[in-house]
């Protein structure tokens, strides 16, 4: 189950880093990311995908800490931030169902469904 979980979260998060690269670049994407309010992103708001991108690497190592592929998934500093990052990606359910951009709502609403179920997974299982 935690192998599952662990490479459907890795996935996403590589396919959410890929699409923040190409927002980043100027394509016309910016309706699925920031609220869906510019087609192509505004110079602050394409930093701001600059940065999720190493945010999602750093999501990811943590993921494969508590996993037991890396080191360090017993530590009480991956176990709390896997329990935040769960909670992170609870909230992001919310807030891409509120969006206001329909594109947001119905790709990332469900995208964070499977994030935040497969943190919980990999938060409870830990490295065993």
């Amino acid at each position: 189950m935690i192998a599952l979980a662990l490479t459907s979260a890795l996935v996403l998060l590589a396919a959410l880093a890929a699409l923040q690269v190409l927002v980043a670049l100027g394509l016309p994407l910016g309706r699925f990311v920031w609220g869906g309010r510019h087609r192509v992103l505004p110079t602050g708001l394409r930093i701001g995908s600059a940065v999720s991108v190493v945010l999602y690497a750093a999501m990811a190592a943590l993921l494969l800490s508590r996993a037991g592929v890396i080191p360090g998934g017993d530590s009480p500093f991956v176990r709390v931030a896997t329990w935040v990052l769960f909670g992170y990606f609870a909230l992001g359910i919310l807030m891409n169902a509120i969006s206001r951009s329909r594109p947001e709502r119905l790709t990332m609403t469900p995208v964070t469904i499977v994030l935040a179920a497969a943190t919980l997974v990999v938060a409870l299982t830990g490295s065993r």
